[in-house]
């Protein structure tokens, strides 16, 4: 099958930036050097526009998981331009396609099914989207968006102003204006290029699916330390809603709490999350998929599989119990009503459940650690 023609400017762009990254940088360095401050400019920069990506163009725009005071929109606007991925709309547009058509290689724009190389980059060198849309008809709602407009339509001009721009009056101030544009510039582009196009390609090779395994896409807490958060794919790819892609609170989300800080200066608000239940229970779903599919591989199968069904059964039964009685009296409180009967005895029951699922939970652990530990595939 003949391969659609090449797109030159990007393979230029892409070729240019990682020559002068993999050879200009580290010759300057040993001919010259760098100082602390280009080093610390690079690497606030590194941060600054790889979250803008993460940040904006991913959990806000293309996902609409929280809503952003206008200057935060603005600042992640001209951050996300600054890393050369094309504008906010294109981006999400292309990001959207591949939330619908996951893993469909005629659909999704970077489909991990065509290797590592397509989905990480190779997908963007060839004009592969040509017959896929000629429009922006599934982002109508950023359309509307006077900043999201006026970064696509002024896209190429804020680049080159903010790229070298930026770096060049912090390399004026600093006494090395070349030294900063290739450290803190072309070498931090190239960088958070490829840590970005991990979340295509490694994101949906490498780790583990503990949520579903209806896609490709994995979890990974390396691959998350190095994608400012985004590494937690499967969580994302199943509660693509949800602000957080590392949803307990110490898994490596820097995104996620950049976002939660923000809310508490209220430049951040809305911020949606999947509940607990459902969360849990796609979690608990996965695990009875794989203890089963493990089972029936060992001595007295049938016995083990009817055992490991009735235990997910009874702990099922126990959580939806448990947060239907929650939910009951978080509403009874947020009514304020006072402390009556019904809502003691409510109390009572919901402590007491909280109890019986904890021993259950206990239970199911026990069972599924002794010798049904999933396969991280």
């Amino acid at each position: 099958m003949k391969k659609p023609p090449l797109i030159i400017t990007n393979v230029l762009i892409f070729s240019i930036l990682t020559l002068i990254a993999l050879v200009g940088t580290p010759v300057w360095a040993l001919t010259y050097g760098f100082d602390w401050f280009e080093v610390g400019a690079a690497i606030f920069l590194f941060y600054f526009t790889g979250m803008s990506i993460t940040a904006g163009y991913h959990r806000l725009w293309s996902h609409k998981t929280y809503s952003a005071h206008p200057v935060v929109r603005f600042i992640l606007a001209v951050g996300g331009a600054m890393t050369v991925q094309n504008s906010i709309l294109h981006w999400s547009s292309d990001h959207r396609v591949h939330h619908k058509h996951v893993d469909v290689n005629d659909s999704d724009p970077y489909s991990a099914k065509r290797g590592f190389w397509f989905s990480h980059m190779g997908w963007m060198l060839r004009e592969y989207q040509a017959t896929h849309y000629a429009d922006y008809s599934n982002c109508k709602d950023l359309q509307k968006e006077k900043i999201v407009m006026w970064q696509h339509n002024y896209y190429l001009p804020i680049v080159l102003v903010s790229n070298f721009g930026i770096t060049a009056l912090l390399g004026w101030f600093n006494g090395d204006i070349l030294g900063m544009m290739l450290l803190a510039g072309i070498t931090r582009i190239v960088l958070v290029h490829h840590v970005t196009f991990f979340i295509n390609s490694l994101a949906h090779m490498w780790g583990s699916r503990p949520f579903t395994d209806k896609n490709s896409a994995r979890d990974n807490g390396v691959l998350a330390f190095f994608t400012f958060g985004e590494g937690y794919h499967n969580f994302h790819h199943i509660f693509e809603y949800d602000y957080r892609n590392g949803v307990k609170w110490w898994q490596f989300d820097p995104t996620k709490w950049m976002i939660k800080g923000l809310s508490f200066l209220k430049l951040t608000t809305n911020l949606r999350t999947c509940t607990e239940e459902r969360i849990e229970k796609a979690k608990l779903e996965m695990q009875l998929k794989y203890a089963q599919d493990k089972a029936i591989h060992l001595p007295n199968a049938e016995e083990i599989v009817a055992k490991i069904q009735h235990e997910y059964d009874v702990l099922m039964h126990r959580m939806v119990e448990y947060y239907a009685t929650k939910k009951r009296l978080v509403n009874m409180k947020k009514k304020n009503l006072k402390e009556t009967y019904e809502r003691l005895e409510l109390d009572f029951k919901y402590k007491e459940l909280k109890q019986t699922l904890a021993v259950q939970k206990q239970k199911w652990r026990i069972m599924y650690s002794f010798y049904l530990e999933p396969q991280s595939a």
